[in-house]
């Protein structure tokens, strides 16, 4: 069965252009709406797979939607479009667990990646914004890695020998390099000497010391 979606945005040609695209991509639009009150309505009595939302719109925003969305825990998915390139925004929309972010002048490019990626569970923000905000994601492939094997490419970073991260993880040096080698083919990296501690050291600030 196709997912379900509705959108609102206050602004008519907006609104008609997200329709229109929707249609002839054959998605299961379900409703529309052009303001924030309309839009939350729509949402609470459909449980649409998910909602596309204008940030800002008449009595209620696209965040305010959002907010009461995850109040009441209801199970929609919500992605914003706007013009906005603004942090504050881009922080509160990740704190309200907001699965999509798109920019209007790219939505209709953007939106079926991220109609796509947000029905597999993954958010997706427009990659201008991160741009513009200077905000780096970790690479997606570190997800692959065990909680183990994140450890051992942490003390890769700190230069630490197979022998003393064995010590400190209490495990052999032989164990070690069988990380090292799974770890090497779950981030596709080159099998030569070095590609790992390499890798290791450019994304380091996304390895955090298991608690």
């Amino acid at each position: 069965m196709q997912a379900s979606i509705i959108i609102a945005d206050d602004h008519p040609l907006v609104l008609k252009g997200l329709t229109d695209f929707l249609v002839e991509k054959h998605y299961n639009l379900t409703g529309s709406a052009s303001n924030g009150q309309e839009a939350f309505e729509l949402i609470v009595s459909q449980r649409p797979d998910i909602a596309i939302l204008d940030i800002q719109m008449p009595l209620m925003t696209g965040l305010e939607i959002a907010k009461k969305c995850k109040d009441l825990k209801l199970p929609t998915k919500i992605v914003l479009i706007t013009f906005e390139k603004d942090e504050a925004i881009y922080n509160q929309a990740k704190y309200l667990d907001i699965f999509g972010y798109v920019l209007k002048e790219f939505a209709l490019v953007e939106m079926e990646n991220c109609i796509a990626a947000v029905l597999e569970g993954r958010a997706y923000f427009s990659p201008e914004l991160l741009e513009h905000l200077e905000i780096i994601e970790p690479p997606e492939k570190l997800e692959t890695l065990t909680p183990t094997e994140k450890e051992v490419l942490r003390l890769t970073a700190q230069n630490k020998t197979a022998k003393e991260i064995g010590d400190i993880l209490f495990i052999s040096s032989r164990t070690v390099e069988k990380h090292k080698s799974h770890i090497i083919k779950k981030l596709e990296l080159e099998s030569k000497a070095g590609s790992l501690a390499l890798y290791a050291k450019e994304n380091e600030q996304f390895l955090k010391k298991n608690t």
